[in-house]
């Protein structure tokens, strides 16, 4: 394999995750204070690496310019509390190329999906439809105001449905997510619906029987979920297959913190 030309871009050069993926890789990584985009990026001609929604700035003139970046964020899968990862820890990190999230579906063997122990609950039914409000940092990026977009989307549900609508905030603390107030625990009880903008629980729904609505332009799920509020009451659900098919290519899109340390993350990336 030819030497790395990627710019791994490290927050005032400390970001660990970064860090670890750029010596991986044979280089050193990037202090973010020296980083200058039009040297680096365009005359340069270095795909950038970087981690974090609020580097928006950096992948919008990326997607302006047609220059490639690698944006990494948590995984989709392995997070939570499990037996194979106890405290829920957050093992997994979801590396993507020019985009936010993996958007399609790729054919992939499912070998990474079975070493998650990733189980395909059945379609579930319930009365109440859940509405998972997105972060401030993806709001910031998509320019939309959270407040607004909730009261907006509740508004667009109630004018197809008179189910009760549950509007969840995600815990600001991690350790609340994982261990007191885990979405999971919502999910498996009496829920029709999970309606949300580019969160993840979209994905989390999917997996554990729950129809989802996608709203944001770019959703892991959206493959496998509903865009329009339209279809509240009669959601579309993908069939066995195509839920294996979409999970498999999402496994293979997100890499263990010792595969950020040994190598294996960068040469998946070059070789996909």
């Amino acid at each position: 394999m030819s030497k790395c030309n990627w710019l791994f871009l490290s927050k005032h050069g400390q970001d660990e995750y970064v860090n670890m993926f750029a010596r991986s890789a044979g280089v050193e990584p990037y202090n973010s204070d020296n980083f200058d985009y039009y040297y680096d990026v365009v005359v340069d001609d270095r795909p950038v690496v970087l981690r974090g929604i609020l580097k928006h700035k950096i992948m919008q003139e990326c997607w302006r310019d047609g220059k490639t970046f690698y944006y990494i964020d948590t995984g989709y899968f392995g997070n939570n509390k499990s037996a194979r990862n106890p405290r829920g820890d957050k093992l997994w990190h979801r590396i993507v190329k020019n985009n936010l999230q993996h958007g399609e579906i790729v054919a992939r063997p499912d070998d990474r999906l079975r070493q998650l122990g990733i189980k395909m609950m059945p379609r579930r039914t319930g009365r109440q439809i859940i509405v998972a409000a997105p972060d401030e940092k993806p709001c910031k990026f998509y320019g939309i105001d959270q407040q607004q977009w909730i009261a907006d989307t509740v508004v667009e549900i109630k004018k197809y449905t008179d189910r009760p609508v549950v509007v969840r905030q995600r815990a600001a603390k991690r350790e609340d997510r994982v261990h007191s107030d885990p979405l999971e625990k919502l999910l498996v009880k009496d829920v029709h619906a999970l309606v949300t903008f580019n969160s993840v629980a979209a994905t989390e729904a999917v997996v554990l029987g729950v129809p989802a609505f996608t709203l944001a332009p770019c959703n892991a799920a959206a493959p496998v979920a509903n865009q329009s509020l339209n279809q509240i009451e009669t959601p579309y659900w993908p069939d066995d297959d195509k839920r294996h098919a979409w999970a498999c290519h999402l496994a293979y899109g997100q890499f263990h913190i010792r595969e950020l340390k040994d190598g294996t993350a960068y040469r998946m990336l070059n070789e996909s």
